[in-house]
Formats: C-alpha cells, structure tokens, sequence
C-alpha cells in the first residue's frame, strides 16, 4: 500500500478519467517524487486493465534503464510485486509484461537524425503513456506518442491520457505549460502540477542541503522550482574572461602535458603544453598514426622536462593506445568525478573547475595565436540541464558537434589540465 503525497495525489486525480487534461505535466524542482508517481501509475493501470499497453519513455533507453526503471523497481517492491511472479521483463525486447497480459514498453524518444519524424514510433499501440525529464525529449516525439494512444481505450471507456515529469527548462514545456499556466490561459486538454523537493517529507535534508549547495542558476531551478531563470547562465564561460586569460605573465610551478587523441572520424590531436596553470604551447597534429603522436609528446617531455606522471591524454577510443605505450595518466570522459555527488563524470567536474579557476583569473594563455579557436571552442561549452539529482553536467562533444559543425578538440585538451588540480596524487609513473 503506498500513501501518497498531496502533490501526487492531485496528479493522479488529474489523470483520472473524469478530468478533461489528456496531457498532465508534474514537477518543477527535483525531489518532489515525480519518477515515483509516473511508475506507480503506469503500474497500477495495467493491473486495474488486464490486456492494456503503457510506455515509460525518456530521451535515452540507457539512461531510463539506469534511473526510471530502478524507480519501477523500488514502486513494485513497496506493492509486494514479485519479477518473475506478478511481472516479467524481456531485456532484448525492452517490455515488461504483467500476469494479466498487460505490458509496458520502455521506450527511447531521442531524436535521431536518421529518423526525425520518429518513424519508430509510428508502429506503436498504446493505452498510455509516462515520459520522465520531458524536457530532454523533442515535442515533436510527444505530438507523435500522444497520436498512438488508442489501444483498446474503446474497450475499458477510457479517455487518453499522457504524463510528463520535469525540471524547469525554457524549451517546449515552457511555452506549452508553464507560460499559459502563469497567465492562467492553459487549455483544459493540458494540465501542470507544480510540486517541489519540499513537498516530499520523505526526503533527507542532506538531499535539500546538496540543492543549496548547487550554483545559483541550478539552485532556482531544482531547489525552487524556478521557470523564469536566466538562460544565458547555461553558459560556463564569460567572453571578459576568457579574452583576459590572454596575458603576459611571469610562469612558475610543475610542468604538464594535457592531450586530446584524434579518435576515428577525427584527424586533429591537440597537445597542451602547461608551466603551472600557465598554457606556454599548443601542437596541434593532423591525420598522424598513435606511433607519431607517441613520438611527439616524448620529444615535448624531453624539451621541458615534463614526467609522465605529469602528462595527461585522453583514454578513450585510439587514445587509450597512447596511454598504454607511454604510460602516462589516462583521462576518461566519462570517469568517476572526485566529487560523485555534484558531477555527473570527471569531463564536467574538469570543465567546471576550469570555469572557476578562469574566473578567479588564475589561468593563463600564453599562446595568443590561437586566441580565436580557444574563445571560441570553450564558449561553445554549456551546462547540461541537470538530472533529477542535481548533479551538474556539460553537453557532449556530439552534441557541439551537430550544432557548430565543429568538435572542441582545443577546449577539451585544456580542461584536462584541470584532472591535475582535482588528483594532484593520484598515480606516479618515472621516466623510463
């Protein structure tokens, strides 16, 4: 039995089948239990409707397998359901099917260029549906998803019914909910649901005391539910700054390497040559064997007497071959950060910590003949919405990728020196 809280129970009594919303949005801050009340939902009316078939969607499958569907799991466990017994799930397939022949599909709602109109939906028959973090998912993906709610609706006289969870965000959600909300001109078919962290009794304060924490643009949002915040705070980096990074000035500290490894389907590695937090050089080499650029960094340790425990290159795809003829320090993107609690991986606790030491004027670039491409690369660099957890995040290299038609090879070789500064002693390897 799950007692819910006023927040969900105004949601599930908006998505029941005398309201007139077909589409409900839930959620604002993080924490108010929006996961939760999505799969108990979908749960509950494949038990209430023998025969009928859900969706639980998110913009990634692996992501939703990772966060959604543990919450499914933790839903069933409260109401006593047994895998195997009351429910069964197919990994290969994706489908989770219920004894009573109800099923529910987990879905990736991505939008691929290889399928822009989502073709792959279009083969669906559904009798609901619950999107988790809407705003990661085009609305062109909902207008389809919303077009495939018809199975046997007839049958049980049920109307269609959609839920969508969310953090604030200034995309489509905004326009289509909260704007109209906030004039109170929403139309009946939609409905929002403001809830907060702080409507969930059930959360710890060390929960609320990590939202605090969180910098001012992700406090407002998942802390106080804020939709008016300023958009060009996703930005990690200030022109001002990065133009005064620029400077002559006097060097001193350890010496350091920071590479980023042409990958396949790229043909530029980029060599960072560090005196401290100083840049004093960058070699950039184009379309080169992993022999040449081993080479290379070999001959720039040999110049400025730089250990391998002090040469840092990126790990993952070709790179890790680097790494394991020099036996430097490798850099996965997608690393345990030192903080796990605040960075979704080691590349966004890099990028941040770089964010703040160039803020604080403490880096310098030496290398002023490639004063355009690093502006503009690390400018190209945003925060990510952050997931229900709060944890900070940057767009993906392919992402920047699609929209600049250019990869940040440059910015990401500069914002490994930052591994440096967060594991200053994490790995000793001599010179052999």
């Amino acid at each position: 039995m799950i007692t819910y809280l006023p927040k969900q129970n105004e949601a599930l009594r908006v998505l029941g089948n005398s309201h007139p919303a077909r589409t409900v949005l839930f959620g604002g801050g993080a924490g108010p239990g929006k996961s939760f009340i999505g799969c108990a939902w979908q749960i509950s009316r494949r038990f209430k409707y023998p025969g009928t078939r859900g969706l639980i969607g998110r913009s990634k499958l692996d992501t939703l397998k990772k966060t959604t569907l543990k919450t499914f799991f933790e839903v069933a466990h409260v109401l006593q359901l047994l895998p195997n017994e009351h429910y069964k799930i197919n990994n290969q397939t994706h489908v989770i099917t219920f004894a009573n022949g109800s099923e529910i599909i987990l879905k990736d709602l991505f939008a691929y260029p290889s399928d822009p109109e989502f073709h792959s939906l279009g083969g669906l028959e559904l009798t609901d549906a619950y999107v988790d973090e809407a705003a990661q998912v085009s609305k062109r993906a909902i207008d389809i998803l919303q077009s495939r709610i018809r199975y046997k609706l007839r049958e049980y006289n049920l109307p269609p019914k959609m839920l969508l969870t969310c953090n604030p965000s200034k995309g489509w959600l905004y326009n289509d909910f909260y704007a109209p909300y906030k004039s109170e001109s929403l139309p009946e078919h939609l409905a929002f649901i403001p809830s907060l962290a702080t409507d969930n009794i059930h959360l710890p304060d060390s929960y609320l005391e990590t939202l605090e924490r969180l910098p001012e643009v992700d406090r407002r949002r998942l802390l106080y539910g804020d939709w008016e915040y300023d958009e060009s705070i996703d930005n990690l980096y200030q022109y001002d700054d990065l133009v005064r990074c620029f400077r002559d000035e006097e060097s001193k500290g350890d010496k350091y390497i920071s590479a980023d490894i042409a990958r396949l389907g790229k043909d530029r590695t980029v060599i960072c040559v560090w005196h401290g937090l100083h840049l004093i050089e960058i070699h950039e080499l184009r379309k080169q064997p992993i022999t040449t650029v081993v080479t290379n960094v070999r001959q720039i340790c040999d110049k400025h007497g730089i250990k391998l425990s002090n040469v840092i290159c990126d790990e993952d795809g070709v790179g890790g071959g680097v790494v394991d003829t020099l036996k430097c320090r490798g850099f996965l993107n997608g690393g345990r950060a030192k903080q796990p609690d605040r960075y979704v991986n080691q590349k966004a606790e890099c990028y941040f910590k770089l964010a703040e030491l160039i803020e604080q004027n403490k880096v310098v670039f030496k290398v002023d003949r490639f004063r355009d491409v690093i502006v503009q690369e690390l400018d190209m660099i945003r925060r990510r919405t952050p997931e229900a957890d709060g944890k900070l995040a940057v767009i993906s290299k392919d992402e920047i990728a699609r929209m600049h038609g250019k990869s940040p090879d440059y910015a990401d070789a500069i914002m490994m020196r930052m591994y440096f500064e967060l594991f200053p002693n994490y790995g000793s390897y001599s010179w052999a």
